[in-house]
């Protein structure tokens, strides 16, 4: 039987992400993944948030995705109506990437392949049986033996369902259809509504192809959608189906709104979808899942090193499961804000006018673009919990930006104070220290300044796990909560 310290069910953005984090870790992950091949049939999710690509510039790639894809300045929270300008934020990438999905998985496969990580493809997981210390892992072809096991595989997830796992939430009330296909007439581009909904045509990349998003007049949860079903929705809503025909892929989704009640079952977890499903509006679903492989993928390398007590992994739920019910609860607002019922419309207006309006649009930036996000760590500095700014650094090296520093996922001290004023013994095997100096403002997204630190120490996923003053107090408890007990 194949062995591995850890198995994750599905190849997707988040699967990869996190096959990518534990292999920077040292750890011995293989991906299983039930497409034969890597390239994605359709474009699927269409972008990257802020945060999203600042964790990307992290590991040091996020270049490569900013290099395929189109820059917009802006992100949008209940409609097209009100495009909320980023371009003010204190981030080097203040903007929205246009990139879709199918992109974003060839990036990351490309490097995951780098980094010698197995994908074992055209295999499904068809279940499990755990005990105190591995997972055997059923595969539609044989067995597969981990420590762990993550179930990336989506929001239909095997590995959910065969933990029992309880997957909460509201059930859907309406729907939309979604495909890429070719036309012989001219559409009408762009956005429209009528009473039923919302739909949208438009141009895929440089190709002959369109996308399309139809509101569907009834319910549609029965069967998978046809080319039929797309036809008829646009002549319902067009008038015309514009001659649409060779779809590439035909899909449907709701605005069923769900997220698992644990992220997991012993030796058993679940990240992006497979924990928490919602309509896609505000593009976030991709986003958090990615984010929240970054947030698991050192502490599970930690705990299967024995560098870290199994404990650890309990800050991965308390941490990424109120983040996806915030968007949960976003995206049932968005949903109802784009209801096209004369009620609906005049809330949709009142909170346009609302959008406009500048402190509302910085919060709500801060929130559709995770740079707000603060883990509670605690009481006392502003960082303390929140995202480590990309600061410009003076070191004895020469200039260096913070994110290099965290390219292999480990974890970093910053003493702004007297140089070697830190002592970090016990720690210097997994903790990198480092004298800086930075000069700059310290500027938080929606925050706004905050006090210079005299020290930070920032864990592997960027956030910062302790502020420092001169007296250093907390930072022995800093390091043994996050990064385990001191070596002899």
């Amino acid at each position: 039987m194949r062995e591995h310290d850890v198995v994750i069910a599905g190849g997707g953005p988040t699967g990869l992400m996190l096959a990518g984090e534990l292999a920077l870790g040292g750890i011995d992950v293989a991906v299983v993944e039930r497409r034969a091949g890597a390239d994605l049939i359709g474009s699927r999710a269409g972008g990257l948030h802020a945060r999203t690509m600042e964790v990307l510039d992290q590991r040091g790639i996020g270049d490569r995705f900013v290099a395929e894809g189109t820059r917009h300045p802006a992100v949008l929270f209940h409609s097209h109506l009100v495009p909320l300008d980023i371009t003010d934020f204190p981030t080097r990438r203040n903007f929205t990437l246009g990139l879709f999905q199918s992109h974003i998985e060839r990036i990351l496969c490309e490097w995951v392949d780098e980094l010698a990580v197995p994908v074992y493809r055209a295999r499904d997981v068809t279940g499990f049986a755990q005990d105190d210390a591995s997972v055997d892992v059923e595969l539609s072809d044989g067995r597969i033996r981990a420590q762990y096991l993550v179930g990336c595989d989506g929001g239909r997830s095997i590995v959910r369902k065969a933990a029992g796992i309880e997957f909460a939430g509201w059930d859907p009330t309406r729907s939309w259809l979604i495909a890429e296909a070719e036309m012989s007439g001219e559409p009408q581009w762009g956005f429209r509504q009528d009473d039923t909904g919302t739909y949208a045509i438009g141009k895929v990349d440089d190709t002959k192809r369109v996308r399309v998003v139809l509101t569907e007049r009834q319910l549609g949860t029965e069967r998978e959608p046809t080319l039929r079903d797309v036809s008829e929705t646009l002549a319902a809503a067009y008038g015309s189906d514009f001659g649409i025909h060779d779809p590439v892929w035909i899909s449907r989704f709701t605005d069923m709104t769900r997220q698992a009640v644990s992220y997991r079952k012993q030796r058993v977890l679940l990240a992006g979808d497979a924990a928490h499903v919602h309509p896609p509006m505000g593009g976030q679903g991709l986003n958090i899942g990615v984010q929240d492989a970054v947030n698991l993928g050192w502490k599970l390398a930690q705990v299967v090193k024995l560098t870290s007590p199994d404990s650890l992994l309990d800050s991965y739920l308390a941490e990424r499961h109120p983040v996806a019910a915030r968007v949960l609860r976003n995206t049932m607002a968005h949903v109802a804000l784009n209801r096209t019922d004369a009620r609906s419309k005049a809330l949709s207006e009142v909170v346009s006018e609302l959008l406009r309006m500048d402190e509302p649009r910085r919060r709500f930036v801060a929130m559709m673009s995770g740079l707000d996000l603060h883990y509670d760590l605690g009481d006392g500095h502003p960082l303390l919990g929140r995202r480590m700014p990309d600061l410009d650094l003076v070191t004895a090296d020469g200039p260096l930006q913070v994110f290099a520093l965290l390219y292999q996922a480990r974890p970093v001290l910053l003493n702004f104070g007297e140089p070697s004023s830190i002592d970090i013994a016990g720690w210097t095997d997994r903790v990198e220290l480092l004298d800086a100096e930075y000069s700059g403002t310290w500027e938080l997204p929606a925050l706004g300044p905050v006090p210079a630190p005299a020290a930070v120490l920032i864990r592997p996923d960027g956030y910062v796990a302790w502020v420092g003053d001169r007296t250093r107090t907390g930072l022995t408890e800093a390091l043994t909560k996050w990064f385990g007990a001191p070596s002899a």
